[in-house]
């Protein structure tokens, strides 16, 4: 592609909107105003571009792949709202969802290119870097620098701050960037840390790559969140294996084990999930429910909903309307007042609200993905690697989750889809 190119006039403002995304996640409605907008964007130059007969933005096959992945989540949503426990509310969402497409075009057009796309994975890689010194500085100080600042510009336009006084003292585990009132911020940074990882490997090497990792992993102890624990195991021991061998990584693990056992025992909200999860040994069913902060419980829900609309489910975001007909054991929960408001686990959100014809669409795209990965060249598989490991573990079957029809968390997935179908199958000699 030419520098010179309409394409290449059109695509270099890509990158800056995919960061600008992601570096605004601590303020989620300026976020989806960026998404909503980058989309517009992407699909207006988009249609100009074909219209006037130029080149693409984009190489057919990740055009193709970027379309059928997010067809894999969007299609499974729209079948679900026909017969929906709340369909106005599902038919809203599903409309909603189709802005979806043209951003991941738009997040594939961020990495289509060479520039572009150290541009983007680099940027990534560093709003990472700064959350997780960010986020260090908070468990020294006792508070986010980056939070308390936006918390603070918060009080001089509005009177009030990001969070309320109740949110804040109900807290438990490091907030990071995101805040006492959005604590998802573990299972952010996990998702995330592959770039990370990755980007400190190729210029510090071994020990750049340790470093970051140890960083890392003391935020995410202190973060509290049993689901990142795990994410972040799979990509340490999965970007490790390569860089250092086998035996290496064992005893690094070894160390990291020890080290974050060390962290945990300072920590009286790490040692309480510790505590918490060893009631799992406790008693019967209910021990193992209080382990899993009530998922049990949520899980059996779920086989109920998916037994009484095992085709397309209760709808995309209906199982907080369905949870109080599938309640097994009424009384007050685990989590506090009010029904569970999704699944907890990938596989039982899709079968529960989009039932086996949901189940099916998303191994399709799945699929989809591995197959392209499969077949593509190894200078493909090794620039797609940092996004490839991050949407792998993100929706790890083996693990706890977000819910991935809700805007925050599956914006995050979708665009963690959009960079591995466009890294893969970006074409560099264009």
């Amino acid at each position: 592609m030419a520098p010179g190119s309409p394409a290449s006039r059109a695509g270099r403002w890509a990158p800056w909107w995919v960061l600008a995304f992601v570096a605004l996640w601590p303020l989620p409605g300026i976020a989806e105003s960026v998404l909503v907008l980058g989309a517009l964007y992407a699909a207006v130059r988009m249609v100009q571009l074909r219209m006037q007969g130029k080149q693409r933005l984009l190489s057919a096959p990740a055009w193709a792949l970027t379309s059928i992945l997010f067809l894999g989540y969007w299609l499974p949503q729209a079948f679900s709202a026909f017969d929906a426990i709340d369909p106005g509310t599902a038919w809203r969402k599903t409309a909603a969802g189709l802005r979806y497409l043209p951003f991941m075009w738009l997040v594939a057009i961020a990495v289509a290119t060479p520039q572009r796309r150290r541009l983007t994975l680099g940027g990534i890689a560093l709003i990472a870097a700064v959350w997780t010194l960010d986020a260090l500085a908070q468990a020294v100080f006792g508070s986010s620098p980056l939070f308390w600042s936006m918390d603070q510009l918060k009080w001089v336009v509005s009177g009030h701050g990001l969070c309320s006084a109740q949110e804040v003292a109900a807290a438990d585990r490091l907030s990071g960037v995101l805040g006492p009132c959005n604590l998802k911020f573990g299972q952010v940074l996990a998702s995330l840390s592959p770039f990370l990882l990755f980007a400190a490997a190729r210029r510090g090497g071994v020990w750049g790559w340790a470093l970051a990792a140890a960083a890392v992993g003391v935020v995410l102890v202190l973060a509290g969140s049993r689901a990142a624990w795990l994410t972040y195991a799979l990509v340490v021991v999965f970007s490790g294996w390569r860089l250092l061998g086998a035996r290496a990584l064992v005893a690094c693990v070894a160390i990291g084990l020890v080290a974050a056992v060390a962290v945990g025992l300072g920590s009286a909200q790490v040692r309480e999930r510790v505590a918490r999860t060893a009631m799992a040994w406790e008693g019967e069913g209910d021990g193992v429910n209080q382990a899993l902060s009530g998922r049990a419980q949520i899980w059996e829900a779920a086989g109920c909903m998916i037994a009484g609309h095992p085709i397309n489910g209760v709808g995309a975001r209906g199982f907080r309307d369905a949870y109080p007909g599938c309640n097994p054991a009424p009384r007050t929960e685990v989590w506090g007042e009010g029904p569970a408001l999704h699944a907890h686990q990938i596989v039982l959100e899709i079968l529960a609200e989009t039932g086996v014809l949901g189940l099916l669409l998303w191994l399709a795209a799945v699929a989809q993905a591995w197959r392209a990965w499969r077949f593509a060249p190894l200078p493909a598989r090794e620039r797609a690697r940092p996004a490839m490991l991050a949407l792998a573990v993100t929706v790890f079957p083996l693990n706890t989750h977000l819910a991935f029809y809700s805007t925050f968390w599956g914006g995050l997935t979708l665009l963690l889809a959009a960079l591995y179908a466009g890294s893969l199958l970006a074409r560099d000699d264009a």
